[in-house]
């Protein structure tokens, strides 16, 4: 009996090929270039499509269970949890990333949620990956900006009862408040009780818990003071090195000194 090849023809019987080999699949390339070429494109149009789809923005249902969700704001596709949206207000122009967590209270539907334990001002940006988990009161003013991967929390757990799980101690509510203006870098953590001054900077990786003047530069696990504005002077470091005010976007060359 002649041997079949992968395409149903019959191999002639002087092809020294072992038995196994003529069971694989036909090598060509091209093919599957050409096949893996058109399943990318339609693996990435269909996600364009859902990403666009699945924005939650003003008039869409989601947005109607806000407790408030502002003109040309909206949160990215998938968002990661959110939780009691009544409870979170959303200002105008607000831009939430991808897998951003919003949430309030303990869990879905909680007794006694606050009426307001959520809000964010206008023209806020909420980085991918961020996590704002309110219990009392997470308040942003206007124009606050966080980097990707940020995290808030209004509560956290306790731990001096030695035989309950650290897990079940939970600890007070101190809300956390972030002036107008100001800027979270990527991966920094904002415990509770935390109030952030207006145009303050956050800086990348910090862990910020008290108080944050305005105008101030802070960054470290914990957050020390970097930086400070001392009108008529400029921002000055620890050191006493100051460096001027600027008027405008950073990095304009164009953009002289300006006085304090």
């Amino acid at each position: 009996m002649s041997r079949l090849s992968v395409s149903g023809c019959p191999l002639p019987p002087d092809v020294g090929i072992p038995a196994h080999a003529a069971l694989r699949p036909l090598n060509l390339p091209w093919v599957d270039i050409g096949i893996k070429t058109l399943l990318n494109r339609g693996v990435l149009a269909g996600w364009r499509w859902l990403d666009r789809m699945g924005r939650i923005t003003p008039g869409t249902r989601a947005a109607a269970g806000f407790g408030s969700f502002g003109e040309s704001s909206s949160i990215g596709f998938p968002a990661a949890t959110l939780m009691n949206p009544r409870s979170i207000h959303i200002g105008s122009g607000v831009l939430v990333g991808r897998q951003v967590t919003l949430s309030v209270g303990y869990g879905a539907d909680y007794p006694g949620l606050p009426e307001r334990g959520l809000v964010i001002g206008d023209r806020c940006v909420i980085g991918d990956r961020s996590g704002l988990v309110a219990h009392e009161l997470i308040e942003l003013g206007d124009d606050v900006w966080f980097g990707q991967d940020v995290f808030v929390c209004d509560a956290s757990h306790g731990y001096q009862d030695p035989d309950m799980p650290i897990g079940e101690q939970f600890g007070g509510h101190q809300p956390v408040r972030i002036g107008s203006g100001s800027w979270v870098g990527h991966g920094a953590i904002i415990l509770p009780g935390t109030t952030i001054g207006r145009n303050a900077v956050v800086a990348a990786g910090s862990v910020v818990r008290g108080e944050v003047a305005d105008h101030c530069v802070v960054g470290g696990a914990p957050a020390k003071l970097l930086r400070r504005l001392e009108p008529g002077v400029g921002w000055v470091g620890r050191r006493g090195d100051v460096r001027p005010v600027r008027r405008g976007h950073f990095g304009d060359d164009e953009n002289e000194p300006a006085s304090a």
